[in-house]
């Protein structure tokens, strides 16, 4: 037993407090079930539904795979709100609950704590875009291309998402500023990254501006993992991908490191 006022060892990382941080954020993050689960299946389930259904009613031949282009794109976009909305909503929550303190008195260093946030809205972000995935065979045909491309990007793009949602939420001070920037730059992203369209039948000054657009880049991977097409190279997807990611977390540790916005 460690006797009072003697200090506690934890060696070069502290796993426990680590393990104990992303388990609280991942399971905050579902533990609605209801709302954080079924929302994002059945708003899924409305869009292949309405694509199914606006096909058949033209009579397009290709109805079919038209929905088995758009499900994995899908299914990645579900993932990645889902890691933004809980790793952002969390540290709103906190600071209007006023225990953010908590936090920061916890024995856990900043690179810790970037993990741990990390770690937790990336595997929420996973479990739900599984969830959309099991529900989309109701329309679509998924398969498996390439299991590397698709965990990659898959990961790739919940940590990207996360790690956006970690720096707005230090941030932010209110809800309004989530919902600015979900409206004004995450969806604008997504939706203009070839999610319900092919990026080669744009003119090529579309193509060349959605390229500096590092989520087409999660949803082109994420869908030549499925399905085997890609527009870009998979080398400078991963590229681009990685080196964002590492900018966002080290200024993200950088924040944490300094207390920016988080102590009073």
């Amino acid at each position: 037993m460690t006797r009072i006022g003697r200090v506690r060892r934890f060696g070069a990382v502290n796993w426990l407090g680590l393990r104990t941080l992303a388990w609280r954020e991942s399971s905050r993050g579902l533990k609605d079930y209801n709302y954080q689960v079924l929302g994002p299946v059945i708003s899924s389930l409305l869009y292949l539904a309405i694509f199914h259904l606006a096909m058949t009613s033209i009579g397009w031949s290709g109805e079919r795979s038209l929905l088995d282009f758009i499900a994995p794109g899908l299914i990645i976009f579900v993932a990645c709100e889902k890691a933004f909305e809980n790793a952002c909503g969390s540290f709103i929550f906190d600071k209007h609950e006023r225990v953010i303190a908590d936090l920061l008195m916890a024995p856990l260093s900043a690179l810790e704590r970037v993990m741990g946030y990390l770690s937790g809205a990336s595997l929420a972000g996973i479990v739900v875009g599984g969830a959309v995935a099991i529900v989309s065979l109701l329309f679509a045909r998924l398969g498996l291309h390439d299991l590397g491309a698709l965990l990659f990007f898959g990961l790739m793009g919940t940590i990207l998402h996360a790690l956006i949602g970690i720096l707005v939420g230090i941030w932010a001070e209110r809800w309004d500023s989530f919902s600015a920037v979900h409206t004004f730059l995450l969806l604008p992203l997504s939706f203009l990254s070839g999610l319900f369209y092919r990026v080669e039948n744009l003119p090529e000054l579309g193509q060349a501006i959605i390229r500096f657009n590092p989520v087409f880049y999660v949803i082109d991977g994420f869908r030549y993992g499925m399905t085997g097409e890609a527009v870009a190279p998979l080398l400078t997807g991963a590229l681009v991908l990685s080196l964002v990611n590492l900018t966002l977390f080290a200024l993200a540790w950088h924040w944490f490191r300094r207390g920016y916005r988080l102590k009073p």
